[in-house]
């Protein structure tokens, strides 16, 4: 029998046992809240009496080569609410429906039983609409004032463009966290991106701000500043002048560049059609990603004559030719039995720089010949064909040149007069700076430096030299060439009155699915000044426009004519004489025969393809501008461009079928095309003259009948 002591110690010991366990359970609970746990549970607890909110950083400045703005970030407003103090959701949903344009059931969706502490409503809102709502939550006599109790204002930012549309494409935009989606905000988000800063807040079990309660502000850092070569007064006659042209000539599109021709610094890029980043189209995604591409970087087209200059320098530089070697155009040359046809009537006999004057394809074909392709590709691959050229922006494309190992003498030929190969509008313009600016490859830029808050220079970019492709000599004849296509030759609608200026005219066929596509052409025109000594240089490109008659001559020409001059007298270059100049009548009102006289009075020449009877609706140069003697005004008028519409009357409208026989493939689609009539060919491999047509040429058909034409 146990003795009262022995259960007396024994129940002694089970209890101190268990104290001893409960005490080891208490100290494992601490070491997890304390330890293990402390910095969850600390995160709880602050979050449970604080609020905090962000200040946003204020994204860095981009500015143009002289310092003017071209985008900045403002203040604007987070809109929060409350939910535990919102007294009427409908009435806040209704009030700020109202007064936003925001959606009501959205709003009540986001707080109807909501058990966060605060819910956001709206990003980005203007300082305007802030006030706005705080004037109507302050004022006791309205009846609005009670369902605006428990919203707060957060600061918040966005970015403002001054400028709209200008350099649209190139600085991209932002979405609404301030976070670059496209261009130099893209290219440069995290330069531009400054430091976010914390606003903390003790509050209630209730959410309130505590009266006595500790706040605890933490500045945001603003982001650095781009200064970008662009010039934005160049930039703004770029943008016109691409604006005129693809009204005038209803094109589909058109890209434009201006560059500094000894440094590869970019003055201006222009695409039409164009977007405001500050308001994109949002709701329709496809449309905007369409707006948002550099297609001055990312598409591909056949350069057509304006790669002539290319074919030149190279010739010239390697002894293959010279510009006093005489040549014959017959119209056409075979090579490989395949024909290669030059534009228009033959030209006969021919020096080299007379055949770039004419833009001779025979003759370029002989040169490319000539060159073999080792030696032209040697070239080719100098002028920075067939890969990116480096320009620091995102989407470049390399263009497309066929391999060297694969390409035949046909491929050759054609590549020699721009056909057979395709560039990016920036390789060509970069190709073209270094034939006309001592024969160095410039590697293009849009940016020049990098400053940070206090004025340091983070990052300085200079004029990089990438190779020397031809040698001074070889440059400065062919600038001399090239001033007398725009002085004797082709491009005399470039022709500026006390300028002088170099310049090369390009037309080229477009494909689709692999074959070319009919009617449609890409016309194209760079042009340089001054020629002796050149500084600027602009290439314009009008992506299928809606005219009878398509020659860069014509269709693009005269809008870089008005880019150089432009940019020239803002340069602060004057015009050393004019007595070869006049000024250009107004001629809209007249008849087309009415209006070839009175340009003929004044010596020059009128460009057009319509009836002399029919009334000039518009003319590039317009009114008043100065043209030299012997450049051409162009003269458009309704029947210029001919649309059909679909709310066009029952009866169809009737045209005149035009005689296209004796005409080229190109010629005759363009005639018919002046008229609203299609073109088709059957088999579709013909070539040479047509031969026949149907319907016959005099008789009356709807606008956009489909013609047949034979072709010998």
């Amino acid at each position: 029998m146990r003795s009262p002591g022995a259960t007396v110690r024994k129940r002694l010991v089970l209890l101190m046992g268990g104290f001893f366990l409960l005490f080891l359970c208490v100290c494992a609970r601490l070491v997890d809240v304390q330890i293990v746990r402390q910095k969850e549970l600390t995160a709880r607890g602050v979050k449970q009496w604080t609020r905090s909110g962000v200040v946003a950083a204020r994204r860095g400045d981009i500015v143009d080569t002289n310092g003017r703005l071209l985008a900045q970030s403002v203040t604007s407003f987070i809109l929060t609410a409350r939910p535990r103090d919102v007294k009427d959701v409908g009435a806040l949903a209704k009030v700020l429906a109202r007064e936003l344009g925001l959606d009501e059931e959205t709003i009540l969706k986001k707080l109807s039983g909501s058990k966060a502490a605060s819910v956001t409503l709206a990003r980005q809102l203007s300082r305007e609409d802030a006030d706005r709502l705080r004037a109507i939550r302050q004022n006791g006599n309205s009846p609005d004032a009670e369902a605006l109790i428990g919203i707060t204002f957060d600061e918040d930012a966005s970015r403002w463009y001054p400028m709209g549309t200008l350099l649209a494409q190139t600085l991209g935009l932002c979405n609404v966290d301030g976070e670059g989606q496209s261009g130099l905000e893209l290219q440069y988000n995290d330069v531009l991106a400054g430091k976010p800063g914390k606003m903390i807040t003790e509050v209630d079990a209730r959410a309130r701000t505590l009266p006595d309660g500790v706040t605890l502000y933490v500045p945001a850092e603003q982001g650095n500043t781009l200064w970008l070569t662009i010039d934005r007064d160049v930039q703004a006659a770029v943008e016109r002048a691409v604006r005129e042209c693809a009204q005038v000539n209803d094109a589909v599109s058109v890209q434009a560049i201006a560059m500094d021709v000894n440094t590869g610094a970019l003055l201006a890029m222009a695409m039409y059609p164009t977007y405001d980043p500050a308001n994109p189209p949002r709701d329709d995604l496809d449309r905007l990603n369409e707006l948002m591409r550099l297609t001055v970087l990312s598409d591909v087209y056949e350069p057509g004559s304006t790669f002539k200059m290319l074919t030149a320098a190279a010739a010239i530089d390697c002894g293959a030719t010279s510009p006093q070697e005489g040549f014959y155009c017959s119209g056409r040359i075979t090579v490989d039995g395949s024909t290669v046809r030059c534009w228009g009537a033959p030209h006969g006999a021919e020096t080299m720089a007379r055949a770039l004057e004419n833009s001779c394809n025979p003759v370029f074909t002989q040169l490319a010949l000539r060159l073999g392709s080792e030696r032209f590709y040697q070239y080719l691959h100098a002028f920075g064909l067939g890969r990116r050229t480096g320009i620091d922006l995102y989407g470049e494309a390399g263009g497309i040149l066929i391999g060297q190992s694969r390409v035949k003498n046909v491929d050759l030929a054609r590549i020699g007069f721009g056909q057979s190969v395709a560039v990016t509008p920036i390789q060509m313009i970069t190709a073209a700076c270094a034939v006309v600016n001592g024969g160095n490859l410039m590697q293009p830029y849009v940016l020049d430096r990098i400053v940070a808050n206090d004025g340091t220079v983070i990052l300085q970019n200079e004029p990089t030299v990438v190779r020397r492709v031809i040698s001074e000599e070889t440059s400065a004849l062919v600038r001399q060439i090239a001033e007398s296509v725009v002085s004797d030759g082709s491009g005399r609608n470039a022709a500026i009155p006390g300028y002088r200026i170099g310049g090369k005219t390009g037309t080229a066929q477009k494909y689709e699915d692999g074959k070319i596509a009919e009617g449609k052409l890409v016309a194209s025109f760079i042009g340089f000044a001054p020629a002796d000594d050149p500084e600027f240089v602009c290439l314009i490109l009008v992506d299928e426009p809606q005219v009878g008659t398509i020659f860069g001559s014509t269709v693009a020409a005269p809008f870089v004519k008005q880019m150089l001059e432009e940019t020239l007298r803002h340069a602060g270059y004057l015009p050393e004489g004019s007595e070869e100049s006049v000024a250009v009548p107004a001629l809209t009102g007249l008849t087309i025969a009415e209006a070839e006289d009175a340009l003929e009075e004044l010596g020059l020449v009128a460009t057009v393809q319509d009836d002399p009877s029919e009334l000039v609706t518009a003319q590039v140069p317009a009114e008043g501008q100065t043209a030299v003697k012997g450049s051409g005004v162009l003269l458009y008028t309704e029947s210029t461009s001919i649309e059909l519409s679909e709310e066009d009357s029952n009866e169809p409208e009737l045209v005149t079928v035009p005689n296209v026989v004796g005409m080229t493939r190109l010629a005759a689609s363009d005639a018919l095309a002046a008229k609203g009539l299609k073109i088709r060919i059957s088999p579709e491999d013909q070539t040479g003259e047509a031969i026949r047509q149907s319907p016959a040429a005099g008789e009356s058909v709807a606008a956009g009948t489909e013609k047949l034409v034979e072709f010998s």
